[in-house]
């Protein structure tokens, strides 16, 4: 019954056009029958609660059953984020005012309401700072950040009065990261996904990833042209090869010809004990994804994310042996 509801569902709200696009694509990568990939399609929707755009991007048109079982997808993901996060709690981690508040230690840079802020602390805070982000508090993937220089404005004032007409709310100083992160792409702050669990009390790491921006885009999301890539979690260092949103692949960054595989994430160690306190400051979050900077002098959290994307970990070029992150999921929520 529960499968029944899910393929109404999926039926009533599919983008049809997408649907049949990615048909397509597959058939012009396969050259199999389109009415087989449709039907194959279908099936992984309600055997493994798999999206198209989760078909595609791992390659299940190229796994037997024994492999795509082991995939968290679009459906499986929601799950897991149910059994371990309270939803009540949510706007803790997901609005950036609330969780600028509960996690301003773990922060490492300064950061102001401008909500709560009136112009006499907004100077105040501007003092010592020419360039600084300005984020709405309830957005996520990097959407409607800008980066506002104070050159570019006639005064104080009128920046502020901008930064209020543009209904952005939190407005943070710059990082200044680690020098070696400034050598894989300087021109946005390369931060990690760093994916935690806390299961009966103690936090553990899922996985980690490195994302690094490019083509001169100030930001490392993957909706900006961000290139991700496995971290080892024993080394720090960097595994395997970079991937973007476009399903490009990288050996080396485009921008800095900086080799992937092998790249020593300066302090990793320390960000790992960073995000295993984080985890434990709401217990009602059990799951989250924390997006972590290397400053010069440590690591910080950029934000969290209680609905931790499934894919970075789960990319082709990342799982070799096409094996995914459910055997993992199953041991610690048995009704999965």
């Amino acid at each position: 019954m529960n499968k029944v509801k899910y393929l109404t569902r999926v039926v009533s709200g599919m983008h049809y056009d997408q649907f049949f696009k990615t048909v397509n694509e597959i058939h012009d990568i396969n050259k199999k029958n389109k009415f087989l990939i449709f039907s194959d399609m279908v099936w992984c929707g309600i055997r493994y609660g798999a999206g198209y755009h989760d078909y595609k991007i791992f390659e299940f048109y190229n796994m037997k059953h024994k492999n795509r079982d082991t995939y968290v997808t679009r459906v499986r993901n929601k799950k897991i984020i149910m059994a371990l996060n309270n939803q009540e709690f949510s706007d803790i981690i997901d609005k950036k005012n609330l969780f600028d508040k509960r996690f301003k230690k773990y922060l490492k840079r300064e950061v102001i309401d401008i909500d709560e802020t009136d112009l006499k602390e907004f100077k105040k805070f501007m003092k010592n700072k020419d360039v600084v982000f300005a984020k709405p508090f309830n957005l996520d993937s990097g959407r409607g950040i800008e980066k506002l220089n104070k050159k570019d404005f006639k005064d104080l004032e009128e920046m502020y009065d901008y930064i209020k007409s543009k209904n952005l709310r939190m407005i943070e100083e710059v990082i200044k990261q680690h020098k070696d992160m400034n050598k894989l792409y300087p021109n946005a702050v390369n931060c990690m996904r760093i994916v935690t669990l806390v299961d009966n009390g103690k936090p553990e790491i899922v996985y980690a990833v490195s994302k690094s921006g490019s083509g001169g885009h100030y930001l490392d999301n993957m909706g900006f042209e961000g290139i991700c890539a496995p971290i080892d979690l024993k080394t720090g260092k960097i595994r395997g090869i970079g991937h973007s949103e476009s399903g490009h692949t990288y050996v080396k960054h485009p921008d800095t010809n900086v080799k992937f595989e092998g790249f020593q994430i300066p302090m990793f160690k320390e960000a790992i004990e960073l995000v295993k306190k984080a985890a434990l400051e709401v217990p009602e979050i059990k799951y989250v994804g924390w997006d972590v900077f290397i400053g010069e002098d440590g690591p910080g959290i950029i934000e969290g994310n209680d609905y931790p994307d499934y894919t970075f970990w789960q990319l082709p070029e990342h799982t070799p042996d096409r094996i995914g992150l459910m055997p993992y999921y199953k041991t610690k929520i048995p009704k999965l």
